[in-house]
C-alpha cells in the first residue's frame, strides 16, 4: 500500500519544511529574516490548525496514513490540533517575549520541531513510531527549557530535564523491548491480537513491560512519582516555553497512553485500573496541597498542572467501564489547553514586564495591566472548575465517568480536590484586585494581548456552550472505541 497524503503527512510536510529551512533564512535575507522566520512559522501553524479542524469534524471511516504505523482518525487530530492551537498562540506571543534574545531563528525552529514530534505521537499507532515521536518532541524542548543560558535556574531546568527526558526514554523503551520480544511486533493491533492468545506464563513478563512503558510516559504526563522535574523545569525556562510543556507535550502523551492502554487493559482488567486510581488520588492531592504553599506564580502553575494530570488520568482509569471516562478525557484536554496555555502566557507576560514571578509582583495588578489580569483571572477560574468556565463542565464529565465506573471515592476525592485548589486561585485573584500597588500603568504588547483575549472568548464560549466540545469529544469517543473495543 502507498502512503496516502493525508492530513497527518500534509501536516508534518508544512511543519518540517518550515523547521529545516528557517535556520537558514538569515544567509539569504541578513537581518530582516527574523521576520520571515515568525511569519512562516505562524503561517505553517495556522495551516496545520485549519487541516486538523477539518479532519477532526470529519466523521468518514479511518484510513491509514502510513501502513501500521500513523492512522489518520479523529482522536489523532483532535489531540493534534490542542498541540497546534497551544504552539500557535506560543509562537505568537514570542514575537514580544523572545525580542532580543540571541538564536530567534533557531527558538522557532525548535518550536516547529516540537510540534512536529506532538504531531506525530498523536497519530502513532506503533511502540516504535511513539518512542521516535517521543524524541522529536523530546529533545527540542530539552534545549528551550535552557534557552536563557545566562541563567543558573534555565540551565538547572534543562540538566533536571534532560536527565529525567533521558531516564524516561530508556524505561520506555526498554518496556517496548519486551513487549516486542513477546509478540514480534510493534504495532498496537499486532500487539493486541498477540496479547489475547498469550500463554498465562507470559504474563509476569507483559506486567512488567506495561509498568515500564507507564513509568516511561509518566514523565510527560507528569503523575506521581513523575513529576520531580516540572516545578523547577517550569520555573526556569522562558515561560512561554513553560506553556508549550504544560498545555501540549503532556496531551501528546495522553494521546499515546489512551491508545496504549486501548490494547493493554482487555489483558489486565480491573487490577491495572485499581493501580492507576491510585496514582491518580495521590497526584491530584500532592499537586494541589504543594501548589498551596507556594510563594512563586510560575510554581504555583507548575503544581496545579501536576493535579491536572491527576484530573486527566481519571478518564484512562474508568476506560473499559464506560464510554464517559474517554469522552472526559478528550473533553477536558482541550479545555485544560486552553486555561493552562492562557494561564501560562498571562504570567509570561507579567514576567516580561515586572522581570517576577513572585506571587508579590500581582499587587494591584489589575490597576497597571487590566486586560492581563482579566485574562489570568479568567483563566484561573476556569482551572478551579468554576460554572460556568469550561473547566467545570469537563470536570463534572470526568467525576461522573468515576461514578459511573465503579470509582465514586475517586469522584468524591476530584471534588475535595478542587475546592482545595480554589483557596491557592484566588489568592492570585485577590492580590491583583483587593491589594495596593505603587507601580505606574505598563503598556500591554498588541500581539500579546490579541493571543489572550482569544484564549480568553474561547474558554468563555466553551463555558457558555459546552455541547460545542463534549459532542466532539462524544463522536470521537465513539468512533475510536468502535475500531479499538476496551
Amino acid at each position: 500500500m502507498q502512503p496516502k497524503l493525508d492530513t497527518p503527512l500534509v501536516v508534518l510536510i508544512v511543519l518540517t519544511s518550515v523547521a529545516v529551512t528557517s535556520p537558514l533564512y538569515e544567509m539569504v535575507f541578513g537581518k530582516k529574516s527574523l521576520k520571515y522566520v515568525q511569519y512562516l512559522t505562524t503561517l505553517s501553524l495556522l495551516v496545520s490548525l485549519i487541516l486538523l479542524i477539518s479532519s477532526t469534524l470529519s466523521l468518514t471511516p479511518q484510513e491509514s496514513t502510513v501502513p501500521h504505523l500513523l492512522r489518520n482518525d479523529t482522536l489523532g487530530s483532535f489531540f493534534s490540533l490542542m498541540v497546534i492551537l497551544v504552539t500557535l498562540f506560543v509562537s505568537i506571543t514570542s514575537f514580544d517575549y523572545m525580542k532580543g534574545n540571541s538564536n530567534e531563528r533557531i527558538y522557532y525552529s525548535l518550536l516547529l520541531f516540537t510540534a512536529i514530534g506532538m504531531t506525530m505521537l498523536s497519530f502513532a499507532v506503533d511502540l516504535l513510531v511513539m518512542f521516535v515521536a517521543w524524541e522529536l518532541m523530546s529533545l527540542p524542548t530539552f534545549i528551550l527549557a535552557g534557552y536563557n543560558k545566562q541563567d543558573k535556574l534555565s540551565n538547572e531546568a534543562a540538566v533536571k530535564f534532560f536527565i529525567l527526558g533521558a531516564l524516561s526514554s530508556g524505561i520506555l523503551l526498554y518496556g517496548i523491548s519486551i513487549i516486542f520480544g513477546i509478540t514480534g511486533s510493534t504495532n498496537l493491533d499486532i500487539i493486541s491480537q498477540s496479547l489475547t492468545s498469550l500463554s498465562p506464563d507470559m504474563l509476569p513478563f507483559v506486567i512488567f513491560s506495561t509498568i515500564s512503558i507507564l513509568a516511561g510516559l509518566g514523565l510527560k504526563l507528569s503523575i506521581v512519582p513523575f513529576h520531580m522535574w516540572i516545578p523547577d523545569t517550569y520555573e526556569g525556562s522562558p515561560t512561554t516555553v513553560s506553556a508549550l510543556l504544560s498545555a501540549a507535550t503532556k496531551k501528546a502523551g495522553f494521546a499515546a497512553a489512551i491508545r496504549i492502554f486501548a490494547v493493554i487493559f482487555p489483558l489486565f482488567y480491573f487490577d491495572l485500573s485499581l493501580a492507576l486510581s491510585i496514582v491518580a488520588l495521590v497526584t491530584m492531592t500532592l499537586g494541589n496541597l504543594a501548589a498551596l504553599t507556594q510563594k512563586s506564580i510560575t510554581r504555583m502553575l507548575a503544581y496545579s498542572s501536576i493535579a491536572q494530570a491527576g484530573y486527566l488520568l481519571i478518564g484512562i482509569v474508568v476506560l473499559p467501564y464506560t464510554d464517559l471516562g474517554l469522552t472526559g478525557l478528550l473533553y477536558h484536554s482541550f479545555n485544560h489547553a486552553i486555561l493552562q496555555a492562557s494561564a501560562f502566557l498571562a504570567v509570561a507576560l507579567v514576567r516580561l514586564k515586572t522581570s517576577s514571578s513572585s506571587l508579590d509582583s500581582y499587587n494591584g495588578l489589575s490597576k497597571i495591566m487590566p486586560i492581563t489580569s482579566f485574562c489570568l483571572a479568567l483563566s484561573l477560574l476556569g482551572l478551579a472548575g468554576i460554572p460556568p468556565l469550561n473547566g467545570f463542565w469537563s470536570k463534572l464529565i470526568l467525576f461522573a465517568a468515576a461514578v459511573d465506573g465503579g470509582y465514586t471515592w475517586l469522584a468524591l476525592a476530584g471534588l475535595v480536590n478542587s475546592a482545595i485548589s480554589v483557596a491557592y486561585y484566588l489568592l492570585v485573584i485577590k492580590r491583583m484586585y483587593m491589594d495596593e500597588t505603587s507601580i505606574k500603568a505598563i503598556k500591554e504588547p498588541f500581539m500579546f494581548i490579541s493571543i489572550l483575549v482569544f484564549a480568553s472568548a474561547i474558554i468563555i464560549v466553551t463555558g457558555l456552550l459546552p455541547n460545542v466540545i463534549y459532542d466532539i469529544a462524544e463522536d470521537i469517543t465513539i468512533s475510536f472505541l468502535a475500531n479499538n473495543p476496551v
